[in-house]
């Protein structure tokens, strides 16, 4: 006789590390202070904010530092969700996102992170993104170098 396998709790999905109350903000065009909290489930991520309530896909989520660096079963996961939302390349928010964290960069160091991370998912993006990505870049790298 076969058993039922029963799970005491829930695996967690592989882009769930890449979820920062920043990225949950800036996806949802609310202030950080907004979101009461948020459920990580097996599948979907739960966010409660202020006045609201939503179900977001772990796919929307754009690589950050400080983790596992994306690898290809991730793009895999990335190209799927752009593809049911009719998407080429990565949400718009992504380039906002980086280009507030190339801005928030304290030193040459922390930018250059940001900047291989980028390099990493630079197949993400569309060449227009890309561009826009490099020249704050450049204009960061600029201010922090001489200042």
């Amino acid at each position: 006789m076969l058993t039922k396998f029963s799970r005491k709790s829930t695996p967690r999905n592989r882009l769930s590390r890449f979820v920062t109350k920043e990225a949950i903000a800036r996806l949802l065009k609310i202030k950080v202070e907004q979101i009461y909290r948020f459920e990580c489930w097996a599948h979907i991520l739960y966010v409660h904010a202020q006045g609201m309530s939503r179900f977001v896909s772990y796919a929307d989520f754009p690589p950050v530092l400080g983790v596992e660096s994306p690898a290809g079963l991730d793009f895999g996961y990335w190209k799927r969700r752009m593809a049911s939302v009719k998407q080429r390349y990565a949400p718009d928010f992504w380039v906002d996102f980086y280009g507030e964290k190339f801005q928030k960069a304290v030193s040459v160091a922390e930018l250059l992170e940001w900047g291989e991370l980028v390099g990493v998912i630079k197949l993400m993006l569309s060449a227009i993104d890309l561009e826009s990505l490099r020249k704050i870049y450049a204009q960061e790298k600029s201010l922090l170098e001489h200042f």
